[in-house]
């Protein structure tokens, strides 16, 4: 054999040696796709799940809690008879624990909604006045024997917005909710201003904790909470601040907050003034 023969020979034996193990190789990826696919199909067939559980437990859990507000309502109105202070208090207690649960539902109904995707906006031309005017009226109740004030800041020059107000006011809604959970004293103050040509910046400031700074990034997520003594007493989900960025990010806008511990803080949501384009006659 000569050395070319030989030459081609070693070379042939490499090249079927390196061919092998490619198809080894080949075959190692596929079998890791296959598997990369059941494991995505599990984890879909487990966020559905999820989502369904939670929609269901929280529908389930709405027809109870509906009936313990209603007879709460008919307790504290006294038309049963008089109730002694102490039986008023209680009633109250009852009362307030079942809106804070009631709360918690509606936020896990919203996650469950959220992750099937199956939450949609309805955007509509409104007054950002009206807006205000519908958020003071709904906290009217919670600030009757609070020692904090709840400042409205009336809207200057701004335009009507072409946006799903539903969603903007649980954004804010929540937003002032946390406020004045974390508000000894002094004011929670809402404010709106042009952020620039396209877009319009709401923001919900207060005189409250604030937040220590390791925590600012993690805020916006699923089940984060903030540690505080105030905390452990005002229980709830963990799950406002997360679904305040998702119900933004569905209007095309986002959220951030600004915050310092004994100085308060600044929570906000810019939107677009319009999330998509209309005939100018419907204005």
């Amino acid at each position: 054999m000569t050395d070319t023969t030989a030459a081609l020979a070693l070379l042939q034996r490499e090249n079927d040696a390196l061919r092998a193990e490619l198809d080894d190789t080949n075959q190692g990826v596929l079998a890791l796709y296959a598997e990369l696919d059941a494991q995505a199909d599990q984890l879909r067939q487990a966020s559905d799940l999820k989502s369904r559980f939670l929609s269901y437990m929280s529908h389930e859990f709405r027809t109870p809690l509906g009936s313990i507000l209603s007879i709460t309502s008919l307790l504290s109105d006294e038309l049963d008879g008089p109730l002694s202070p102490e039986q008023h208090r209680q009633v109250t207690f009852v009362s307030n624990a079942t809106r804070e649960l009631s709360d918690m539902v509606d936020d896990l109904l919203d996650l469950a909604k959220l992750d099937a995707g199956r939450i949609s906006i309805s955007p509509a031309w409104f007054d950002m006045l009206d807006l205000f005017a519908a958020l003071r009226g709904m906290f009217r109740p919670i600030l009757s024997s609070s020692a904090v004030d709840l400042i409205f800041e009336e809207p200057q020059g701004l335009p009507r917005l072409y946006t799903d107000d539903k969603k903007l006011a649980q954004i804010l809604r929540n937003f002032i909710s946390n406020a004045l959970k974390f508000t000894m004293q002094g004011e929670v103050r809402v404010s709106a201003r042009i952020e620039d040509e396209q877009r319009v910046r709401f923001s919900v400031s207060d005189t409250g904790i604030g937040i220590a700074q390791p925590l600012h990034d993690t805020l916006f997520e699923d089940f984060t909470q903030v540690d505080s003594p105030l905390q452990k007493r005002l229980r709830g989900t963990g799950l406002g601040l997360s679904l305040c960025k998702r119900f933004a990010a569905l209007l095309g806008g986002e959220v951030g907050m600004h915050s310092e511990p004994n100085q308060g803080s600044t929570f906000y949501v810019i939107i677009p003034l319009a999330i998509t384009q209309v005939p100018a006659d419907e204005a």
